[in-house]
């Protein structure tokens, strides 16, 4: 397929990716996938981070935790939610427990920022920069959220690729097809409430 107009306008879109580099805090929106962790806490090792705030509970959509997507061999606790997954994933990792914070209420990426929120808050914990890392294609709508949930904070994105959907790939199959459209549908679904108190905070709307 050529890569028209439309699909490089909506890549470049959704797909964010930043150079990594020293932040206060590493955010880790909910997920099933231990590269996810498992980057966050490369990351923090390296000296980027002070320290991690994971968070997520179970998906709105499931009455229980998705379980493991992948290395299930090495990840192989009984997880009941997002949080305590990718805690355990960060602990085998090297992460130390007194780096790691986290909440495992959240169900959805807008939940997921500001659950984060009120966990840094009830830390007092300074985020003046932060790192979110998110699968490839959940980029722009956590970017959104975590931007919304601490607006003084100068968020970086530095994404995993989960599913192999990549900015390169992901029209030429219908998995790929699925999850980035879906992601443009939920973006405006989920964030038009927020943006109107964001517009009216910032004068634009009376």
């Amino acid at each position: 397929m050529t890569n028209t107009r439309m699909i490089s306008d909506i890549s470049n879109y959704i797909f964010i990716e930043d150079t990594p580099c020293e932040v206060d805090a590493i955010f880790l929106p909910g997920g099933s996938h231990p590269e996810q962790p498992e980057y966050a806490a490369k990351l923090y090792k390296k000296g980027f981070a002070k320290f991690i705030i994971t968070s997520g509970g179970v998906s709105i959509k499931r009455e229980k935790w998705a379980g493991v997507r992948s290395k299930a061999d090495i990840y192989n606790g009984t997880y009941t939610s997002d949080c305590e997954f990718f805690t355990d994933v960060l602990l085998k990792n090297c992460v130390p427990k007194t780096a790691i914070f986290g909440e495992n209420k959240s169900r959805y990426t807008k939940e997921n920022a500001f659950f984060s929120k009120s966990v840094a808050d009830a830390h007092n914990l300074q985020i003046k920069k932060a790192i979110v890392v998110c699968k490839a294609f959940h980029a722009r709508r956590c970017l959104m959220f975590y931007q919304m949930a601490f607006p003084e904070t100068e968020i970086k994105v530095c994404p995993v690729h989960c599913y192999n959907i990549t900015k390169y790939n992901w029209y030429k199959t219908e998995q790929g097809i699925e999850r980035v459209l879906g992601e443009m549908a939920r973006l405006g679904e989920q964030s038009v409430d927020e943006f109107k108190k964001y517009a009216i905070e910032k004068s634009y709307l009376s």
